[in-house]
């Protein structure tokens, strides 16, 4: 075929590709709306408030399979926390690529901690996955544990919604031991949440 006859081919091209789309994009919409209708699309804000959560004297499970107890990891040293389940297909992944975007640019002393909230799922094999999906380096915690634990914590920090489907997008944020946490509300960047960590450090 002659370059003219390729150019003229190109537009149709194009306009086939995006008629495609079009098509395409609307049924991947309704499949992940009718598997996961209470979750929202990512939105463009945040909203931030500061609050004093009494963490429980739990003992969970890491994806190690050892036991941890959870007051004393989030009491010692800044913290950034977030609730997730590993079969979740919106919500959950966007907000644990945003602490795999950040981690790297977090100061050195921060650590990461993701708590199941599907722990009967949830093992630590299924954790192990999950963070080799999402490239978790050694200060990102993933845990899980016994049901009741775990309701607690939720209910701790104003999460527990009855249903694992009816989560929110949250992220906690506690910049020094003993200070009030930071409650995101919404999807930051990563860049958001770099941000977020030193302003609250500042403070």
């Amino acid at each position: 075929m002659k370059r003219d006859s390729v150019a003229e081919m190109e537009p149709f091209k194009r306009w086939i590709l995006a008629s495609l789309a079009l098509v395409v994009w609307p049924c991947t919409a309704v499949r992940a709306e009718e598997g996961h209708k209470d979750h929202q699309a990512p939105a463009a804000q945040y909203a931030r408030s500061a609050a004093t959560y009494d963490v429980p004297g739990v003992v969970l499970v890491d994806r190690k399979g050892r036991e941890v107890d959870l007051r004393g990891l989030l009491e010692d040293g800044p913290v950034v926390l977030q609730f997730i389940f590993t079969t979740c297909p919106t919500v959950c992944p966007v907000l644990s690529a945003t602490l795999q975007a950040a981690q790297d640019d977090l100061p050195d002393d921060v650590r990461l901690v993701s708590i199941s909230i599907d722990p009967e799922h949830d093992t630590p094999e299924r954790l192990e996955e999950y963070a080799e999906r999402f490239r978790a380096g050694p200060r990102w915690t993933f845990l899980t544990g016994a049901f009741d634990d775990v309701v607690a914590v939720e209910k701790a920090f104003d999460v527990y919604r009855g249903n694992k489907m009816s989560h929110e997008p949250l992220t906690f944020l506690q910049p020094a031991p003993g200070a009030r946490w930071l409650r995101l509300e919404g999807f930051l960047s990563s860049a958001e949440l770099v941000g977020e960590v030193r302003g609250a450090r500042a403070r």
